[in-house]
């Protein structure tokens, strides 16, 4: 059992955090619909992951990075920090941008209060 693959994750989700927190982009900008958007996203995903591994067209795969952890057949512990992680950095990417482009714009594009 190895844990370098969730340690990686980890580590990235801190940064995500980090990120976040600097710049207020997400889960700093408004906590309460971070929290829906961002669990509406997991949730879907681990959906979509799930029938597409009953339908056989997603499997683990022997790995020696990762802990063996299985939550259903082929779905480790992972995939859900996968999954988080990728959802925080398409919200930060997506909110970073569109500050950007208001200050490109002049409009300002802060954070709401």
């Amino acid at each position: 059992m190895s844990l370098a693959y969730l340690g990686c994750l980890l580590a990235s989700l801190a940064g995500m955090a980090i990120l976040d927190w600097r710049f207020r982009l997400f889960w700093f900008a408004c906590p309460r619909r971070a929290a829906a958007v961002h669990g509406a996203g997991v949730a879907v995903f681990i959906a979509w992951d799930l029938v597409c591994i009953a339908a056989g067209a997603f499997s683990r795969g022997p790995s020696p990075y990762l802990s063996g952890i299985m939550l259903a057949p082929e779905f480790t512990l992972e995939e859900v920090f996968f999954l988080v992680f990728l959802c925080w950095l398409a919200m930060n990417a997506y909110a970073g941008a569109k500050r950007a482009g208001a200050r490109l714009h002049g409009a300002g594009g802060g954070p709401r209060t």
